[in-house]
């Protein structure tokens, strides 16, 4: 399963790709904007940290994923707890 991040902290990154590796799954991560933001390409799930990311970076994000089969999780709070919560309602 392919799973692309956008927000979330800078300093948080690897632990949230190590998370991701534990319920196998491939995951590009975006902690803030950035030009490769505009070729997600079409994951499987795309997770929104809307506490940490801007309106335009998530209008970016929605406008690359939409048309496909990508499943959008939205959550408030960018901690680790949250992102495996989001992962074992979807990847599993």
């Amino acid at each position: 399963m392919s799973v692309v991040i956008v927000g979330g902290n800078e300093c948080m990154v690897r632990q949230y790709k190590e998370l991701c590796t534990e319920y196998n799954c491939k995951a590009k991560i975006y902690p803030k904007m950035a030009n490769g933001l505009r070729k997600l390409g079409t994951p499987d799930l795309l997770v929104l940290f809307t506490n940490t990311v801007s309106h335009k970076m998530i209008h970016c994000a929605l406008g690359e994923v939409r048309g496909g089969n990508t499943k959008i999780a939205r959550s408030h709070s960018s901690s680790m707890s949250a992102l495996k919560n989001i992962l074992e309602e979807h990847a599993t």
